[in-house]
């Protein structure tokens, strides 16, 4: 499970930055200023608002009165709560929303500026630039250690070295096209490297052995070994975006009526997945099999569950405008 989830980490919220900041260009260019904002208001910001205020009690209500067994009400509850700002796992919606309004005011202030064309990079440029994104992340971890949470935003900022350089990635891979001219090459290359790299993730488990040191020396501080695992998790994480989109674009360009009504409904299990892995591992909490067992049923009954939840929000009035 480390392992499965390093390597997730290396990539997946980052992309998310990079394919959130590739749509912004074009939506910027349409609306102007004041429209654009006001849209990133209501689309990011009333879901912050509502997980923050209504949804983030509700999680911590179920957790404490079923998890830790304090049966009072709700409003009993309500009467001690004090953390009403709690982003949870939107924080990267926060984040998002925080990225977006830096870059329309910088387009504001700077109104005629035109960046020249860059060609989409080689494989050996995106290493070189993943071996610098992990220095840099080595050089922030040293004060914000992986770990570290900034509160109450639940920002990693250990992590967030790599969330800037794709965001700004994506705003020039949009003005530069690269999603088109990328060779799927450099995707086959990328491939290869991810493997190795994959193969080579037990290395960090033997270096733990052999040195007999804390596991933390990896997260930060000045340890060569977080120095090591900076620029192992940025190469491998570039990467596996480079895989993702070239290998999109050749082979997984076309879509299904049951795909595009799943991703109509992917903003809405982004918010509601929590109430429904919440609900699940509380009402499986005492079954007494191997935890990787009951993750075989708990998962899929959660994506499940997530979507047909979805699937109800997004046609309430009102809701459907912002989710």
């Amino acid at each position: 499970m480390t392992m499965f989830v390093a390597i997730n980490q290396a990539f997946f919220m980052g992309f998310f930055f990079f394919l959130s900041a590739y749509f912004i260009n074009s939506s910027f260019e349409k609306k102007g200023a004041s429209l654009f904002v006001a849209d990133r208001l209501k689309w990011l910001g009333i879901p912050l608002v509502f997980y923050s205020l209504m949804l983030s009690p509700i999680l911590t209500y179920l957790v404490y009165y079923f998890g830790k067994e304090q049966h009072i009400t709700f409003i009993q509850y309500l009467g001690g709560f004090d953390d009403w700002i709690d982003f949870g796992v939107l924080w990267f919606v926060a984040a998002l929303l925080l990225f977006t309004l830096i870059y329309a005011l910088l387009r504001s202030i700077v109104k005629k500026y035109q960046p020249k064309p860059l060609r989409a990079p080689s494989a050996g440029t995106i290493i070189l630039f993943a071996i610098g994104i992990g220095i840099i992340s080595f050089l922030v971890r040293l004060v914000f250690p992986v770990g570290w949470v900034l509160k109450p935003l639940g920002f990693q900022l250990g992590h967030f070295s790599q969330y800037i350089a794709l965001f700004i990635l994506g705003l020039a891979a949009s003005k530069n096209n690269w999603l088109k001219n990328i060779p799927y090459k450099t995707g086959k290359q990328s491939l290869a490297l991810v493997i190795l790299l994959t193969l080579c993730f037990p290395i960090f488990f033997i270096i733990k052995l052999k040195l007999n040191m804390p596991l933390d020396w990896y997260n930060g501080g000045f340890h060569w070994q977080a120095l090591l695992y900076a620029v192992y998790e940025q190469v491998i994480g570039f990467s596996i975006i480079t895989v993702l989109l070239t290998f999109g674009r050749e082979l997984w360009d076309k879509s299904s009526v049951l795909l595009s009504k799943l991703s109509r409904y992917t903003f809405a299990v982004y918010i509601f997945h929590p109430l429904l892995i919440i609900s699940l591992s509380l009402a499986l909490r005492n079954w007494a099999i191997e935890p990787a067992l009951k993750l075989l049923v708990v998962g899929p009954l959660a994506v499940i569950g997530s979507f047909l939840l979805a699937s109800v929000i997004v046609i309430i009035p009102g809701v459907k405008k912002i989710i």
